[in-house]
């Protein structure tokens, strides 16, 4: 094997906020125990600064974003089909190309210290394709400083929308895109009479299989309602081979369980290899993450919508959203702290099938570095990301993107 021409030397750096400062050797993209043999090295001093693993969300929307626009004045919306109406109005008000809007917001999340995403981007009648191929294009650009798993969304609905279901089989078979999403295939998208087929998850799941592409389905319905639907998930995530394959985002029929009733549907969940996301939107609506993770359930934290036109809030920062999280979730001790941090970390990575960057030799060379003084601290604090590495090579630096 080649040795690789060049090895960078992190210097003086605490892993994980650790008190005894090391050296992180990055080579061919990954951390080694030495600097490979003929290698030209560079040296970067990390100055005693913590470094932590690079985050990833695994849930978000960037084809919606207005992040860097005018502001715009959003209306009350009093539910779904409402919030849906916004995203057009606001789509046809933008100016700025979609594509160029998602790589602003997408590059500003690397800065943050954002190693991989999950994109889910509408696809209707209202737009077309043009998400999916502004997201591609956004993704080409960013490849060399982060991953993108683009999701067809059908936002609008596959039944109820005319149209929507030949969308997403040709966004399926475009090669574009890693997974097909749904949303809420007993309450939102429960009724149709446009002739497309069958029921919605009975055309997910075969556009899934047919072209080898992964599962997100947005699941907001709350009670039987919801937990109906995600019981059926399971079964057919089983019959059809897709373990590990499989996301329920929001799933906010969970946080209403307790006890044995958690308990039981965190076993059909890790049985079938399910995953889950959660966004942190407030504390009623919280996946009980520790307790599904206890059953093996994965489970990843998101962004969700970016001031787009269902919230203006919202800012593509994986450790201010595990901030929030520690925050709805009443996190206080450093273990629970940690432990938020982990799900935007470790717990997206796993989910989006990503290695695992845990600053061991081997693994990713995907880091960021941070003044402080232990990592449950930074999760409260959120310093600066002075210095963002993906595969040893840094992108980005104080918060300005370098590519």
């Amino acid at each position: 094997m080649t040795a690789p021409a060049t090895a960078t030397v992190f210097r003086d750096v605490r892993p994980h906020g650790r008190a005894a400062p090391v050296e992180l050797i990055a080579a061919g993209g990954v951390l080694v125990e030495r600097v490979p043999e003929g290698a030209r090295v560079e040296v970067v001093e990390g100055a005693g600064r913590i470094a932590l693993p690079t985050l990833v969300d695994a849930h978000i929307h960037p084809d919606k974003t207005a992040w860097g626009e005018p502001w715009y004045s959003r209306r009350p919306a009093g539910g779904l089909p409402e919030y849906v109406r916004g995203d057009v109005e606001l789509y046809e008000r933008q100016r700025t190309p979609l594509a160029e809007r998602a790589e602003r917001l997408l590059a500003h999340a690397v800065t943050r210290g954002t190693r991989a995403v999950r994109a889910h981007v509408d696809v209707a009648p209202a737009y077309g394709l043009a998400g999916v191929e502004g997201l591609a294009a956004a993704r080409e650009r960013l490849r060399a400083a982060l991953d993108v798993q683009v999701v067809a969304f059908p936002q609008h609905g596959v039944r109820r929308t005319p149209g929507a279901g030949a969308l997403l089989a040709e966004a399926a078979a475009s090669g574009l895109i890693d997974a097909v999403g749904g949303i809420d295939p007993a309450g939102f998208d429960g009724v149709g009479g446009d002739g497309e087929g069958p029921a919605q998850l009975d055309q997910v799941f075969a556009l899934a299989e047919r072209h080898g592409l992964r599962l997100d389905i947005h699941l907001h319905d709350t009670g039987e309602r919801g937990l109906a639907p995600l019981r059926d998930i399971a079964a057919r995530t089983k019959a059809a081979g897709l373990r590990g394959r499989v996301v329920v985002s929001h799933a906010f029929c969970v946080p209403e369980l307790s006890g044995g009733a958690l308990g039981a549907l965190a076993e059909l969940l890790a049985d079938a290899g399910i995953g889950l996301t959660t966004v942190a939107p407030s504390a009623h609506q919280v996946l009980p993450f520790r307790e599904l993770a206890a059953h093996g359930v994965q489970v990843g934290l998101g962004s969700d919508g970016v001031r787009d036109s269902w919230s203006p809030f919202g800012n593509a920062d994986m450790l201010h959203r595990a901030h929030l999280l520690g925050w709805t979730t009443d996190a206080r001790t450093d273990t629970q702290l940690t432990e938020c941090f982990a799900l935007a970390s470790a717990g997206g990575a796993e989910l989006l099938g990503l290695p695992a960057a845990d600053l061991t030799p081997g693994s990713p060379a995907d880091f960021m570095l941070v003044t402080g003084e232990c990592l449950p601290q930074v999760v409260v604090d959120l310093p600066e990301r002075e210095l963002v590495v993906r595969a040893g090579r840094v992108v980005a630096r104080n918060g300005r993107f370098l590519g």
